[in-house]
């Protein structure tokens, strides 16, 4: 069963979407009395079959509560003072100019929960260009030093223009020169960039246009967080066998399955031919590379390029599913893997439960990396957003718990303690 997007919001509306089993109420039989002198009662007959739809609990209804007797532990702050490297505190205009910028929060509104939460700094991802970038300094880094550290991201509205690889990658400089620490590249390339801005053919991840740019990050030491594809399940239809079902019912716009989009193994193929020609700059893998759901892949990745690391954002309900590969994992690239939420603040981040800025979203960060608390809950929502599973925690060893939070991402992004 195939359901494309029109459907789904239709379904949704409804209030019906993805309907269970369905549940009917056994009617008791009476019991017949037997004595030794009378035979056995016939068996009783077969209760009749519910009319379709009797019955029906609809999937968005269903959240049941788990019978297991375990140990829980309650982690309120980091073992160790942490970096978020994902986070974002303001959205840039994208495709219509990210010369433009909305912001979602101030520093006020951040810092006492980093303050409960131990968290040394937040990274601001979404910095946007030019005028933006400025304002996006001043109101976060030079507001609140030592707090919070600003990237910039591409001139998007822009790459049609004549002459636009040289001007991006002159961007790149001004941008390092206004005080960014980085480049954040949505997966606007490679599934919404198109060669028209938003019409015509999509623009693909390793297109010649942006070598530049990727050039002028290494040369003036800016790292690349890149975020260009989704879960496998993103790429496949959205009917019964889809594990993110509901995720992409709240999220139809998330599904690249029909139209003319790349495949997930075409994207990744292409991200990784800009990794090798590019051994200079230093890439974050955001999402764990985009494929936490493969974690072998992602070792051959890293294997095959040590130009890049990874963060963990918005990626522990895959990561706690596989805790024994995922700690294994860990043991193995403890160097190279950082700590990041992709939290964005309420009353946005509400829309994303699994990223919703506030306390519980950090404590089961914590939990799910310091304890080996199993079966819970990988975001702080009544019904887990991403699909319907719990995660185990890896109970990681203080000396990968230091690097994790803080080592990894002081040294990437070359702060001084």
């Amino acid at each position: 069963m195939r359901v494309n997007r029109r459907e789904w919001l239709g379904r949704i509306a409804a209030g019906s979407a993805g309907a269970l089993l369905p549940f009917a109420r056994a009617r008791a039989e009476p019991v017949q009395a037997r004595t030794p002198s009378t035979a056995p009662a016939p068996p009783p007959a077969a209760a009749p079959t519910p009319s379709p739809g009797a019955g029906e609990l609809a999937l968005k209804d269903f959240q049941p509560r788990s019978m297991l007797h375990v140990e829980e532990h309650k982690v309120l702050r980091s073992r160790f003072p942490a970096i978020d490297v994902h986070a974002h505190m303001s959205w840039s205009g994208g495709l219509k100019g990210t010369d433009t910028i909305e912001y979602l929060a101030a520093p006020p509104d951040l810092l006492p929960v980093m303050d409960r939460k131990n968290l040394q700094m937040m990274i601001n991802l979404t910095g946007g260009t030019g005028p933006a970038l400025e304002s996006s300094i001043k109101r976060f880094d030079q507001a609140a030093p030592g707090r919070f550290l600003t990237f910039t991201e591409p001139m998007w509205a822009r790459t049609n223009e004549p002459g636009y690889a040289q001007k991006q990658a002159d961007e790149i400089e001004k941008a390092k020169r206004a005080g960014a620490h980085g480049l954040k590249v949505l997966k606007t390339l490679g599934l919404f960039l198109r060669e028209n801005v938003t019409s015509g053919p999509l623009v693909k991840v390793d297109d010649p246009r942006f070598d530049p740019m990727w050039d002028a990050c290494g040369r003036v030491g800016l790292p690349v967080s890149i975020h260009v594809s989704d879960p496998e399940a993103f790429f496949t239809p959205i009917d019964r066998f889809n594990e993110r079902y509901d995720e992409l019912g709240h999220h139809p716009d998330w599904s690249f399955y029909d139209r003319d989009f790349p495949s997930n193994a075409e994207i990744l193929a292409a991200r990784d031919r800009v990794l090798a020609r590019h051994p200079r700059t230093q890439f974050i893998l955001l999402h764990v590379a985009h494929n936490a759901e493969n974690l072998a892949f992602v070792s051959e990745t890293l294997d095959h390029f040590p130009n890049t690391v990874v963060d963990i954002a918005a990626r522990i309900g895959e990561l706690g599913r596989q805790p024994r590969t995922a700690r294994k994992f860990f043991d193995k690239y403890q160097d190279r893997i950082l700590f990041g939420t992709d939290a964005v603040p309420p009353p946005d981040g509400e829309n994303y439960p699994q990223q919703v800025f506030k306390d519980e979203l950090y404590e089961i960060y914590f939990r799910f990396l310091e304890t080996e608390d199993e079966y819970f809950d990988y975001a702080p929502a009544p019904v887990p957003p991403q699909g319907r599973w719990r995660i185990y925690g890896l109970g990681l060893p203080e000396p990968i718990l230091k690097k994790v939070y803080h080592d990894n991402a002081a040294r990437i992004l070359k702060l001084t303690s």
